[in-house]
């Protein structure tokens, strides 16, 4: 049976990538640090995906193994696979690289001539390549030689709302019925690997962004203004009607920068703005703001979810004032139990909200940084419009 490595094994991990892998057929095998997630599935063999939706059904993923992505015991995995994905978080791809590169090195050392593909599946630009780069650093020049011809490094931008649910059994996961695999296709090395459900595309930065701007922007902002209304989930955020008219307004923001710079048809992606607002009403998700708001610093980095936006749509003069809300509303996520929440209230203590914002986006125009202050004030005093 044909391998794949799941590094990451996760909600995400299990109820998306490592599923549809599964399905097409592949033995997978789950990587992660987990050791009770890991003995789950080398004991039960099987876990069931629960589509929570509209329509409710589940699938029962079998043809599963695990192991300990810290062990040796996964180099002899890598030296076999196929295809390796990953859904890890974007932060923690340089932790694995090494194991990746020591996996690498296994295949050269024996001389296998086998094609393998590395796939990134995290909520980040370029992922994939990010990856890359911290794999060669540990690679010699006969050794990225012999990477270059036989593993192919495709980016790939993934969609798909899994939040942490408690059930019956812990290894299954409950997911939407939606999802998006889009994948580099020239990039690929040998055979393409044929899974139902990953798409094939050319132009991967219009679906990364268009998926970045869109369902990432909107969860992000529903979430950081949920949070400072007092709301717990998303779904919750989503039906207080001040909240929901920002959200979607900074959504069609960002989707007018999107037109211009693609070339997309802007009546579709209205349409494609409508069905991600619905996506965020769905009350079987449970998703938790917290979760969604994590990691407030790399969210508001330039080229993430909230300033890539913004700047995209300012540099084609669109007004963008929903999305100044939306990162005024981040500057106030105060969790004490997210580190990255911490650093970013400290840093905005220190230095004060501009500066901070500075640091912190790399944003430097001062009408900008003016607008945003300005819309973090306001926020202050629970003006939510």
């Amino acid at each position: 049976m044909k391998k794949a490595i799941q590094f990451g094994a996760g909600n995400i991990g299990r109820g998306f990538i490592g599923g549809l892998l599964s399905n097409a057929g592949y033995h997978v095998v789950f990587a992660d640090v987990n050791e009770a997630i890991l003995n789950g599935i080398n004991n039960e063999k099987e876990y069931k995906i629960l589509v929570k939706d509209v329509e409710c059904f589940e699938q029962t993923i079998t043809n599963i193994s695990a192991v300990s992505s810290i062990s040796d015991d996964i180099i002899k995995e890598i030296e076999e696979a196929e295809i390796i994905t990953t859904a890890v978080g974007p932060l923690v791809l340089k932790r694995i690289a090494p194991t990746i590169a020591k996996g690498i090195q296994a295949r050269k050392n024996h001389e296998n001539k086998n094609y393998l593909n590395i796939i990134a599946c995290e909520n980040a630009v370029g992922a994939t390549a990010i990856l890359k780069e911290e794999v060669v650093k540990a690679l010699n020049e006969e050794e990225i030689a012999y990477m270059e011809e036989y593993i192919g490094f495709p980016n790939c931008s993934v969609d798909r709302i899994v939040p942490p649910c408690t059930n019956e059994n812990p290894l299954d996961v409950t997911v939407e019925n939606f999802y998006e695999w889009n994948v580099e296709e020239a990039k690929i090395k040998g055979e393409v690997p044929q899974i139902e459900g990953m798409n094939l595309v050319g132009d991967l930065i219009a679906y990364v962004e268009r998926k970045l701007f869109t369902l990432n922007t909107g969860h992000a902002i529903t979430a950081y203004l949920g949070y400072l209304a007092g709301y717990k989930t998303v779904d919750e955020s989503i039906k207080d009607e001040k909240i929901a008219t920002i959200v979607k307004a900074a959504m069609q923001e960002s989707g007018q920068g999107l037109v211009k710079k693609h070339g997309l048809d802007l009546e579709a992606h209205y349409k494609y703005i409508d069905k991600i607002l619905n996506r965020f009403k769905n009350p079987y998700l449970n998703d938790d703001v917290k979760r969604v708001g994590r990691e407030p610093l790399r969210k508001l980095g330039a080229k993430d979810r909230l300033v890539n936006p913004l700047m995209t749509a300012k540099s084609y003069g669109i007004a963008v004032d929903n999305l100044i809300i939306g990162i005024g509303a981040a500057l106030h996520y105060d969790n004490s139990e997210d580190a990255q929440s911490v650093e970013l209230q400290q840093t905005i203590k220190d230095l004060g909200v501009k500066e901070a914002v500075k640091k912190v986006s790399g944003i430097e125009d001062e009408e900008l940084l003016n607008a945003i202050e300005g819309a973090y004030q306001k926020l202050t005093s629970k003006q939510l419009a």
